[in-house]
Parts: structure tokens; sequence; C-alpha cells
């Protein structure tokens, strides 16, 4: 498919203008980071299992009437989506606690919430992405009551879907962040699940073992990033039972 004019560029995605009025072709990067972008690498394959992976959530939640930007894949590494005006925000959903609420709160990797707690991350890397409150939301204007209510519900909704068929494949969702963005209909504005959904925004852990198949095994330098998500691809059946070299993953189309 022939490029058209970049957006945007981000650590692990471009944007391109679309093929058609009102869409964007989302392209999934190689490229690896963590902690702010403080430690990066290129991993082979990445890009591609992302690309496979979050059509598959988003395609499994436009399936059950959950709105998403998604409208199709396109090729190994790209995507069409829907253009939305992005809320700033990150949506993180937690079941279990880890990552940055155990060091905040002091709570065991691994302890299970009492519910799913929904917490809200400004979008601003030059501020390391910082946690709000929705007073500061309100306060700030950067998404109305109405909004934070769709939004809740909107995560709340992801987090059952996935849950469930992460569950079904023996695989513990910790938690997972997303974002939600805006579309239009003339005057009428409706909220959709914007960007992606992969290892790279959920904590997915083993549910016999405790093994992490998600972006902490790079975080943590616990092992072969491509071998985790390839794990998580090939239990959805995105990718066959026989391992690929490796590296190097081969689809099922």
């Amino acid at each position: 498919m022939a490029r058209r004019k970049k957006i945007y560029e981000g650590k692990a995605k471009i944007l391109y203008e679309g093929t058609e009025p009102g869409t964007i072709v989302q392209y999934f990067k190689d490229d690896t980071t963590a902690f702010n972008a403080e430690k990066k690498e290129v991993i082979d394959g990445k890009g591609v299992l992302n690309n496979r992976l979050s059509e598959y959530f988003m395609t499994g939640l436009n399936t059950v009437g959950v709105p998403t930007h998604f409208i199709k894949r396109l090729n190994m590494r790209e995507q069409l989506i829907k253009n939305c005006e992005i809320i700033p925000l990150e949506i993180i959903v937690r079941n279990f606690a880890a990552g940055s609420m155990s060091k905040r709160l002091g709570i065991e990797e691994g302890t299970q919430l009492p519910r799913p707690i929904v917490e809200y991350c400004l979008k601003d890397d030059s501020l390391g992405d910082p946690l709000v409150s929705e007073e500061h939301i309100a306060a700030f204007g950067w998404a109305s009551p109405q909004d934070m209510d769709d939004i809740l519900s909107l995560a709340l909704r992801v987090n059952d879907f996935l849950s469930g068929v992460l569950y079904g494949v023996g695989i513990r969702l910790v938690d997972f962040k997303i974002e939600v963005g805006r579309v239009y209909d003339g005057d009428f504005q409706r909220l959709i699940v914007a960007d992606e959904i992969s290892p790279d925004s959920c904590r997915l852990w083993d549910m016999e073992t405790g093994e992490k198949l998600d972006k902490d095994v790079f975080r943590r330098d616990l092992g072969n990033l491509a071998d985790a998500y390839s794990e998580v691809a090939r239990r959805l059946g995105v990718l066959p039972k026989i391992s690929p070299p490796a590296g190097r993953p081969t689809l099922i189309n």
C-alpha cells in the first residue's frame, strides 16, 4: 500500500493519513520501550504480533457491542482505524496489585483486589503520565462528567471481555490500560476504545505458573519478549501451535 502523509510517530506506533475519509492507518513498530523510554530495544517481530493481537481483541469487543476504532487489518503491520479525538487520559483497570500500585500502596504483587479498580493518568510523557483524580479531570476540562461515566462503563466492559477470553486460555488479566477517543456524527458524540490492546498495554500472567507474558519480561529482563507475546498469540489461536523460528513469528492469515 502506498504511503500517505505521516500524522504522528510514537514509541511503538506510527499513524498515517488513511485511505478513506475519516480513517487513519496505524503501523506497529518493533521498537520496545520502558520507564518512559529510558530503556529501549528493537525486538524483531513484536510489531507484527501486537498488530494481530490488537486486531483480535478489538474485533472481539466490536462483536460484543463495545465500540472501538478498529476497522480492518491491512497487512502484517498495519490496520485501518477510525480517526477520533483522543481524550488525554490513560485509563487503567486493575484486578490484581502489581507494578506502580504495589509500590505506591505497599500491596504485595499478585494480591487480588476486592473489585476492579479504575485509575486515570494524564497522557504526557514529559511529566511521566502522572496519576490524576476525577477532580483534576473535571477542573481542567479534560473530560466532562458524562464522558467520565461513559469511560468507566467502557473500561469495565473491556475488563469483563478480556478477563473472560484470557481466563479461557489459562491467562490471568492482572491489569491493562486503554485510551478512549471521541467520534462525531453531526452534533452527536460517542466514545470508543482507541490506541491498542496488546501485551504492551496489559499485564498477563500464566494462571498456573505465574509466568509473565507481557512487557514486564522486557522491563525486568525476564527472558525473550517475542517468545512471551507469541505464547499469548498461540493460546488465543492467532499463531499456530508449532513454534516459529525465534524472532520470526509465522502468522495465520
